[in-house]
């Protein structure tokens, strides 16, 4: 009887393990999270993009790696280069922070020799010629990754972006189009979808629209092919590819990611900035134009003409 007792009580032992050994098996079956899928947008099928987006780098300033500098512009100082005099007076409110970059690859646009000299002469005056400085429309793709975020509306049959700085706004096409009538500064978006990616393709964009802040810039012919794909509830991966036989010696990307605003941040703010920059711009045409560069301006003009009249009136 008590050997009977043992067999029974062993085997309820052996029962146990072996039910203890296979509930993890079980458990971890059960936790085994299920594929990410993008929320399905109007037209039931490809991803829903609405919202309003914005990154957290620093490529406005730069879209290649670079380190923090004291100044956007510099000037030759006595041992290092030193903040220009046009922004010396802003201290580290006009310092550039470092970033990571965003072009795929080694990092550097491959630029031809003739262009990368260009680069260099408009990052030398980067304050005085910079599109952004003026307030001009920033173009395709710096409107992406400005400071200053902007909103994707779209239904099943229209796409449309507004962007804070300057009131930019696409209108983009879901039917491919002719060539523009005309070049302008946010250009021509044609856009279609691949799966889960949202393709398009920006043409007839102004030469005028810059990439950053440090003179990195497009020509006339410069096609842009952009890329957003989502890849959470809150983030979407943007890449584009950049080409232009005239400037570049090869295509391009960059790539980076975009993030959801929610709440009472997911909203845009008026940022009109024409306004902004009429001292900069008109400010010498004053009849008494302000002390500083308008007044400096205004003088070097009016000596520029005297000169002209002297000259013709010599003839």
């Amino acid at each position: 009887m008590k050997k009977l007792v043992s067999v029974v009580a062993l085997a309820a032992a052996l029962g146990a393990c072996t039910t203890t050994a296979a509930a993890p098996a079980v458990e971890t079956a059960a936790a085994t999270p299920a594929a990410w899928k993008a929320k399905r947008g109007p037209d039931g099928v490809h991803p829903d993009l609405n919202g309003v987006w914005k990154v957290m780098n620093t490529a406005n300033y730069n879209v290649e790696a670079h380190p923090a500098q004291s100044a956007l512009q510099l000037r030759p100082g006595p041992y290092v280069p030193v903040p220009d005099a046009a922004v010396v007076g802003m201290g580290a409110i006009g310092a550039v922070p470092a970033g990571v970059g965003i072009v795929e690859g080694d990092g550097k646009i491959p630029y031809k020799p003739e262009a990368l000299a260009q680069r260099d002469e408009y990052r030398a005056k980067a304050i005085e010629q910079d599109p952004e400085v003026k307030c001009y429309l920033p173009g395709v793709p710096r409107a992406n990754y400005m400071d200053k975020p902007f909103q994707i509306f779209h239904s099943d049959k229209a796409v449309f972006i507004a962007y804070e700085f300057a009131g930019a706004v696409r209108n983009i096409f879901l039917t491919e189009q002719p060539p523009a009538p005309a070049q302008s500064w946010m250009g021509q978006s044609y856009g279609y979808w691949e799966g889960d990616t949202f393709v398009v393709e920006v043409t007839d964009q102004l030469a005028t629209t810059w990439f950053d802040r440090s003179g990195n810039f497009k020509g006339p012919s410069t096609k842009v092919v952009e890329r957003w794909t989502p890849t959470s509830d809150s983030t979407i991966r943007y890449e584009a590819e950049i080409t232009d036989p005239e400037i570049y010696t090869k295509p391009w990307k960059i790539g980076f990611n975009l993030y959801k605003a929610s709440g009472e941040d997911a909203q845009l703010q008026q940022f009109k900035c024409v306004e902004f920059v009429e001292e900069l711009m008109y400010g010498h045409l004053r009849k008494n134009p302000l002390p500083g560069p308008a007044l400096e301006r205004s003088k070097r003009e009016a000596e520029e003409r005297a000169a002209e009249e002297a000259e013709l009136g010599e003839q």
